[in-house]
C-alpha cells in the first residue's frame, strides 16, 4: 500500500510502498476513504508537537473508511461497516489500524469526506465550548481565526448551542465564509483598537482563541465579568502572556483545550463528544466546509495550504 511518512524530523515527508498494516488484538483495519489534515500535522513535522511518536511516521489523525479486517478478540463493527476514528497518526495511508473502540458507525447519508472533517476541528470546538466553558443560550461568544478550520467548527458549533458569535478573521472573503456558516456579527481581526471594537459589540462572555497574540488580549480586555477565555491554539505564532490581576479584578478564567489528551485520560467523554457530532452531521445540523480536497499523492500541497493559511474550513486527502 502507499502511505505518506515522515522519516525524519524536520524533513519532508515521502509517499512510500509499505506492507498493508495487520490489526492486532482489539483492533480493526480500515480501507482508508478519507483523510482531514490538521494543524498538528504541521508540528508533527518540525518536532513541535506535544505528542512525538516513533519515525517513520505515517501522518493524519482523523479517518473515515470501510472496516477491512478484525483483530483477534474483535467482534465488531463488522467488516464492510463504514465508520470514522482519530488517533495520533496513521491516516494518510490506503490502509490503517485503530482501536475498535474508538470506530464509530457513520450515519446514513454521511460522505467519507465530511466525517474525516468534522472529528478534530468540530470535536476540539464542541468539547470547549460545552464541557469546559459551559457556553449557554443567549451569551456572547467570539471566535478568532474564524475562516480556518477549527474557527468555522466553533462558528457553526456556537450558533447550534444558542449563543451570539461574532467571528474575527482577516479579509471581507474570509468574514464572509464565517458569516455563511452562522456568525451574527464579524470583525476585521486588524481592526485598529480591536478592544475596543469588541467592547462596542456589546463584550464577550466567552472567546474562542485559536491565533494568540494581540486578538487574545483584546478579548480579555472585553471580556465581561466571568469572563472564559478558551486557549485552543497559537496559530499566529505569538503565545499571549497573561497578566493575572486582571483576571482577578473581572472574575475571568482562561481555559486550556488539547482535544488529544483526552485520548489519554477521559476517552468516554471525547468519544461521547464525537458521537453527538455525528448525529448532528447526519441530521443536517452540521455543515463542514471542505475547502479543498487531494488525492494522497498530493497530501504536500494539502500541508502547503495549512502551513500558508490559505485553506478556508478543512482540507482532506482521499487515498
Amino acid at each position: 500500500m502507499r502511505a505518506f511518512r515522515l522519516h525524519e524530523t524536520g524533513s519532508a515527508p515521502t509517499l512510500d510502498d509499505i506492507p498493508p498494516p495487520t490489526p492486532g488484538p482489539g483492533e480493526i483495519r480500515l480501507r482508508i476513504a478519507a483523510c482531514g489534515l490538521n494543524f498538528a500535522d504541521l508540528l508533527m513535522i518540525e518536532g513541535r508537537y506535544q505528542e512525538r511518536p516513533p519515525l517513520p511516521l505515517t501522518l493524519g489523525m482523523e479517518v473515515a473508511g470501510v472496516v477491512d479486517a478484525l483483530g483477534p478478540g474483535v467482534t465488531g463493527p463488522a467488516p464492510g461497516t463504514r465508520v470514522a476514528t482519530f488517533g495520533s497518526a496513521g491516516g494518510l495511508a490506503e490502509y490503517g489500524c485503530w482501536p475498535a473502540a474508538r470506530c464509530l458507525p457513520l450515519p446514513e447519508g454521511v460522505s467519507f469526506q465530511s466525517a474525516a472533517a468534522v472529528q478534530i476541528a468540530y470535536g476540539t470546538a464542541h468539547l470547549a465550548l460545552d464541557h469546559r466553558a459551559r457556553l449557554q443560550p443567549g451569551e456572547t461568544l467570539l471566535v478568532t481565526g474564524a475562516a480556518g478550520g477549527t474557527g468555522l467548527a466553533a462558528v457553526e458549533i456556537g450558533k447550534r448551542m444558542g449563543a451570539r458569535v461574532i467571528a474575527s478573521a482577516r479579509s471581507p472573503e474570509r468574514l464572509d465564509i464565517a458569516r455563511a456558516a452562522g456568525a451574527d456579527e464579524t470583525i476585521d481581526s486588524d481592526t485598529p483598537d480591536l478592544k475596543s471594537a469588541l467592547k462596542a459589540l456589546g463584550g464577550l462572555d466567552v472567546t474562542y482563541d485559536t491565533v494568540g497574540g494581540t486578538g487574545f488580549h483584546a478579548a480579555l480586555g472585553a471580556s465581561r465579568p466571568e469572563g472564559r477565555l478558551l486557549a485552543i491554539g497559537f496559530a499566529g505564532g505569538d503565545v499571549p502572556q497573561i497578566p493575572a490581576n486582571l483576571l482577578l479584578v473581572k472574575n475571568l478564567s482562561v481555559i486550556g483545550l488539547y482535544w488529544g489528551g483526552y485520548l489519554t485520560f477521559a476517552p468516554a467523554t471525547l468519544t461521547a463528544s464525537l458521537t453527538t457530532l455525528l448525529g448532528w452531521l447526519g441530521d443536517g445540523s452540521l455543515k463542514p466546509h471542505i475547502s479543498h480536497t487531494h488525492p494522497l499523492d498530493r497530501a504536500a500541497e494539502g500541508l502547503t495550504l495549512l502551513r500558508n493559511r490559505t485553506a478556508t474550513g478543512k482540507v482532506v486527502i482521499t487515498p
